[in-house]
């Protein structure tokens, strides 16, 4: 802006700076703000709570086990064309028929024909594969893909026997059409549970299993198949005599000396979620350490499986759960019962300390101190107000003691109150992550109180600000 002057010169106006006081306020708050958060982030220290709830540790007790079973392996004394009648699984008597073999092969013509007029099942029968087929969906392993063709064969083959077995009440017919080559009848020389499949585990005990047995990749089930041809001395199927049955599952040394001293265990089948008790049996190899878990039931359900998926139910401890970068170690001094008693306007707890004023006269007073634990004949008291040498004397009594005694314990930092105050846990289980501590407690934690996650970060009694 510009003016003229008495002379009558032009000159620049300088218009006058109006100091805002709104502006000059806002600009200390804002200063002081600045000045506040920089202070924070480089001398104060950053707390972070947690609190604590009631919880378990989780294990990892899944396992794959091979199943060992009284297995016998029956062979056909002739040659011929194979055909089942008993699905596989199914629980036979002795001298139940299983198959024929058929010299001829004539017979398949004619159970095609046959079972082409007639290839109904009963309602029990289709809910038989319809739970088989449920199973395996639910127990399915990609990794394991291998295991489709297994349960295909096997569905394959129980469809067939079901079939087959509908012109049994025409055998006589059959082998009289035959050509004069008979059709051979197999009967079961014992009872037991009926397989179709043979693996070369049948005649393994638990000292023969060996690390490479439990490679999957490798494994290989021979499985026997309707229709087929078969010579004299070829295996037909397989019975599981016994229904005591083990399983063998790999363990470190550690799982190993807790199972032993259990005992038993109890069994959580992956495939169906049953559960059973099985007894245990440490072997112990040098390098490898297995553990076999001996059942007496359950085995028809897995007749037809060698490898088990198994969680093992041990004692889970609950309690509160809190995380192990809370937890430290205390030092406290450890001072007879007999010397705390009650003092200050609150009734505290505390213990009479005698003292030199400074003409050298002898003077007591009462210092407020904290229980922490204690003993049959001691409290842990805290180091905080107290020193190595202090003289306490017993309420009512001459008798002195010094402070020289000091012991520590394990605990937790409660900051409820807004300061770090040290709180005696006990653990009673522990991982990597977390331990889980024992509830009501006199001196201890309880449900919902805030620790500090990190113990290091604080000191006793030190003020918190979260």
């Amino acid at each position: 802006m510009q003016r003229r002057d008495d002379s009558g010169k032009i000159r620049q106006y300088h218009k006058p700076l109006n100091i805002n006081l709104g502006m000059l306020i806002f600009g200390a708050i804002f200063v002081y703000i600045i000045i506040c958060v920089a202070m924070y982030f480089l001398n104060s220290k950053h707390i972070e709570p947690y609190t604590v709830q009631l919880g378990s540790l989780s294990q990892d007790n899944l396992y794959t086990g091979i199943a060992l079973r009284s297995e016998t392996i029956v062979n056909s004394t002739d040659s011929g064309y194979l055909n089942y009648y008993a699905r596989e699984g199914e629980r036979l008597g002795s001298g139940q028929l299983v198959c024929t073999v058929d010299e001829s092969g004539q017979l398949k013509d004619i159970l095609e024909e046959q079972n082409a007029d007639n290839t109904a099942i009963s309602e029990e029968e289709l809910r038989e594969l319809q739970t088989g087929i449920s199973n395996f969906c639910s127990g399915f392993d990609r990794k394991h893909f291998p295991d489709v063709y297994s349960f295909k064969y096997e569905i394959e083959g129980t469809v067939l026997k079901l079939a087959n077995v509908n012109v049994l009440d025409n055998l006589e017919a059959l082998n009289a059409a035959s050509s004069g080559q008979p059709i051979h009848l197999c009967y079961t020389p014992l009872s037991g549970i009926i397989v179709y499949s043979t693996d070369g585990y049948e005649s393994k005990t638990a000292q023969d299993i060996t690390e490479a047995d439990f490679d999957r990749e490798k494994y290989e089930c021979i499985r026997f198949l309707d229709n087929e041809l078969i010579a004299a001395g070829d295996p037909l199927y397989k019975l599981s005599t016994d229904e005591n049955w083990s399983i063998l599952i790999r363990v470190d040394r550690a799982k190993a000396a807790e199972l032993e001293e259990a005992e038993y265990v109890k069994v959580r089948f992956q495939k169906n979620l049953y559960e059973s008790w099985g007894e245990v049996n440490i072997i112990d190899k040098g390098e490898e350490v297995y553990a076999e878990l001996k059942l007496n039931n359950s085995m028809v359900t897995f007749a037809t499986d060698r490898f088990i998926d198994i969680e093992l139910i041990t004692d889970v401890e609950s309690g509160l759960k809190v995380p192990v970068s809370a937890i430290t170690n205390k030092e406290f001094f450890l001072v007879p019962k007999a010397y705390l008693t009650k003092g200050g306007n609150s009734g505290e707890n505390g213990v009479l300390r005698q003292t030199a004023d400074e003409n050298g006269q002898l003077t007591t007073e009462f210092v407020p101190t904290q229980i922490y634990e204690e003993t049959e004949t001691d409290y842990y008291l805290d180091n905080y107000t107290l020193r190595v040498g202090d003289h306490l004397l017993m309420p009512d009594s001459d008798e002195e003691y010094t402070i020289s005694r000091s012991a520590s314990l394990i605990g937790v930092y409660n900051i409820n109150k807004g300061y770090a105050d040290f709180k005696e846990v006990e653990i009673l289980q522990q991982n990597d992550e977390y331990a889980i501590i024992r509830s009501n407690t006199v001196y201890g934690l309880s449900v919902y109180d805030n620790i500090v996650l990190d113990a290091e970060t604080v000191n006793l009694n030190e003020m918190v600000y979260e």
